[in-house]
């Protein structure tokens, strides 16, 4: 797989692709024409662990014809410049197809390559916008959407969005034969998130928004609680005997009957903030969790990285720069991954791209032309 991104969808595309096994080569710039891309922190995206790199200047032809020669031998090509970059390069879908007829091929962008938004610039923040799911969101203390604390755009409606559509395509490939291109919009993937509540206004002419179904805290069963420390919890007592027990565990009996009754909400939550604040948060994570009463805590990111359940299936794992000090990371933690592995992350100087074009046929005096000229480093 050859990525042409740096940062964004595509680049947690190849990062989860590569974690499933798949043999990653991230194409950058030359350093002399590194400011014409964003370096990401060393640890992100995992640093790139289990990755190689290849450095070819895309606006020299000759860089173009590398990329080739390393197209012809891939299995699929990612990136995420604006609709038309990559054909105006000579590296776009028919290029790449031109040498390689199997190549499954997979633009990611924020609204897609047509309509009348394909050429809006956009972030994730943008995308959850278009896409609903911000209008749906609970609201901060100025009665505005709140911001989301992950790039749940990003992760979900483009990275996740294109894993899915780049595995399902090598699935029909090798039933077929036949490659594919992939138009993975960000814009269309947070549709896709959102489509409970689409579908519903659709339906119903009901305009969905915070508070206005179960799973957006109509209800005090389903919704966020402060505790005695300060900390907070939250509740998800969607089934009726989930309701029950939690509403035992902490005297309120009385609304056993009422979970869904719209006229006394405002008073269940009123005696569940009340009940909630007499105990710290993890004296009632303790009490509640085992309990089948869907609780569990509003947790921290130092406490996500703690967390001993999370410890127990590997979530975090050691890696190490190139031989450097130690420190810890998200592991492989999606299904069907190795869960106990250790990786090293690797230094943005550190390339393979001689041994890659010398794998795709590009002879030893070529290859000291092109880094002469500086068209390969």
């Amino acid at each position: 797989m050859l990525d042409l991104a740096t940062v964004g969808p595509a680049a947690r595309t190849s990062r989860w692709l590569a974690d499933y096994g798949a043999a990653v080569v991230k194409i950058g710039a030359p350093p002399a024409l590194d400011g014409v891309q964003i370096t990401p922190p060393f640890y992100a995206y995992a640093g790139h662990r289990a990755m190689r790199r290849a450095l070819l200047d895309l606006r020299n032809p000759a860089g173009v014809d590398a990329f080739l020669s390393l197209a012809a031998r891939a299995d699929v090509v990612i990136e995420s410049f604006r609709p038309g970059v990559v054909d105006r390069l000579g590296i776009g879908y028919d290029a790449v197809r031109a040498v390689n007829p199997r190549i499954v091929y997979c633009s990611t962008t924020g609204y897609g390559q047509d309509g009348p938004q394909a050429q809006w610039a956009g972030h994730d923040l943008n995308y959850l916008g278009a896409g609903g799911y911000l209008d749906c969101t609970g609201r901060d203390a100025n009665g505005g959407p709140a911001l989301p604390g992950a790039t749940i755009g990003d992760g979900a409606g483009g990275g996740m969005h294109a894993t899915m559509a780049i595995l399902a395509a090598l699935v029909r490939r090798a039933a077929t034969g036949e490659g594919a291109y992939l138009d993975v919009s960000v814009a269309d993937g947070v549709v896709a998130l959102m489509s409970l509540a689409i579908d519903e206004y659709l339906a119903t002419g009901e305009v969905p928004g915070p508070r206005h179904g179960l799973l957006t805290g109509r209800f005090a069963c389903y919704d966020v609680y402060e505790c005695g420390d300060g900390r907070w919890l939250t509740v998800a007592a969607i089934e009726p005997r989930f309701w029950a027990n939690l509403c035992r565990a902490v005297g309120c009996d009385q609304w056993i009957a009422h979970q869904t009754d719209d006229a006394v909400q405002d008073a269940v939550r009123a005696d569940l903030r009340a009940a909630f604040a007499a105990k710290p948060r993890d004296e009632w994570v303790a009490e509640l969790g085992p309990a089948d009463t869907c609780v569990a805590p509003v947790a921290s990111i130092p406490e996500v990285a703690s967390n001993t359940h999370l410890r127990a299936r590997h979530d975090i794992v050691e890696a190490a720069r190139d031989g450097g000090p130690s420190f810890e990371q998200v592991g492989w933690v999606l299904a069907g991954m190795d869960r106990e592995q250790q990786s090293v992350v690797r230094e943005p100087t550190v390339t393979d791209t001689d041994a890659l074009l010398r794998a795709a046929g590009v002879d030893e005096t070529a290859l000291a032309h092109l880094r002469a000229e500086g068209v390969i480093a």
